[in-house]
């Protein structure tokens, strides 16, 4: 019996998501969107004025009812926990900040051996907020599973070595390539720091967990396998024990798809590239999978929008398990109501 096998008597443990994630029939198709809690919602931008990000995500309270917003207003099958990646590097005590219109900056890029004694593992007394959080949600939440996420090592490490967002990545990669060693290391020092703050999320009432390797499409096969795969994979394998789904998603990873279900994951998730017959294909047999409607889609009328999830529906029929979502975050600008539609059309037509 594997970890995702093992019976949980939980309130979640029969919802149409973890059905979906632990590839069991489904009464529908479950749905949640990346990038739910807050960004498109009026009642989101309006909670959240005049606090810094950063701050938000360190508010309980906060949190919780922005992580709340989109399941009330959509219906959607699942909650997605309010944080950020960069959370579990500035509760480690990194000088980081994330400033409107850029993301994450660090003050102090790692770019040198010295550079790594500054990453401290993490433990559940640096993020007690997390905790509380977790604790205040699944209470309201009741039967909907609570989503807990991290960055991936990958990620984090292009945000620290970069000091920023970045598009060439050539700061990372460059040690990447050069001092493989001091990378690896890195990536080693990042993963336990990620699989501790999963475990806070699980052992909070978390049911299920993502690792989002938002820049992992920067990567090639061969690199992906041999510098990033290894701490992807000792994250998943760290949090394996406590029977939850873990999901793996990145950006421009049509290429990867295999190695990043091999990484351990029990359901992967496809950007809208690469069809989901196809990506199945590619992933292999085993997992669910997550996706992939093209979140720009959602500026058309609703006739399109309908038509363009048929597709998606469509070329999911024959998976093992199928979670719908967006082939990357909720946009800013989109409408709550083309949401909510979305969600609606999805279940209906997938009722079974």
């Amino acid at each position: 019996m594997t970890a995702i096998d093992t019976p949980q008597p939980t309130a979640t443990y029969d919802s149409a998501f973890l059905k979906a994630c632990r590839r069991e029939p489904v009464p529908h198709t479950p749905v949640w969107f990346m990038r739910q809690a807050g960004r498109s919602l009026p009642e989101y931008r309006k909670v959240r004025e005049g606090v810094p990000m950063l701050e938000s995500c360190m508010r309980p309270e906060l949190v919780t009812e922005i992580t709340l917003q989109p399941v009330r207003r959509h219906d959607v099958d699942a909650a997605i926990f309010f944080s950020d990646i960069v959370v579990p590097l500035k509760a480690i005590g990194l000088d980081l900040d994330i400033k409107p219109g850029v993301g994450p900056v660090v003050e102090q890029p790692v770019r040198t051996r010295a550079d790594l004694a500054r990453l401290r593992d993490l433990t559940p007394e640096d993020v007690p907020y997390v905790t509380e959080a977790i604790g205040m949600l699944t209470r309201e939440l009741g039967a909907t599973p609570l989503i807990g996420f991290a960055g991936a090592p990958f990620t984090l490490a292009s945000y620290l070595v970069e000091g920023g967002p970045s598009r060439t990545y050539e700061n990372a990669k460059a040690m990447m390539y050069g001092d493989p060693e001091l990378w690896a290391d890195l990536l080693d020092r990042l993963a336990d720091i990620t699989a501790a703050f999963l475990k806070v999320q699980i052992e909070a009432g978390a049911s299920a967990v993502q690792l989002f390797d938002s820049w992992a499409g920067a990567l090639a096969p061969a690199d992906y396998r041999t510098s990033v795969m290894p701490a992807s994979a000792k994250v998943f394998d760290a949090v394996a024990g406590y029977g939850v789904p873990r999901i793996h998603f990145g950006v421009g990873t049509g290429e990867l798809l295999g190695l990043m279900g091999e990484a351990g994951a029990d359901v992967v998730g496809a950007d809208w590239r690469v069809p989901l017959d196809e990506a199945a294909r590619r992933v292999g047999p085993g997992k669910a999978l997550q996706g992939n409607l093209d979140p720009t889609v959602l500026f058309t009328d609703k006739d399109t929008v309908a038509a363009k999830a048929r597709e998606v529906l469509d070329a999911a029929a024959g998976l093992e398990g199928h979670v719908f979502n967006l082939g990357h975050g909720v946009m800013p600008n989109t409408d709550p109501d083309a949401l909510t539609r979305l969600v609606e059309y999805v279940h209906t037509a997938t009722a079974r």
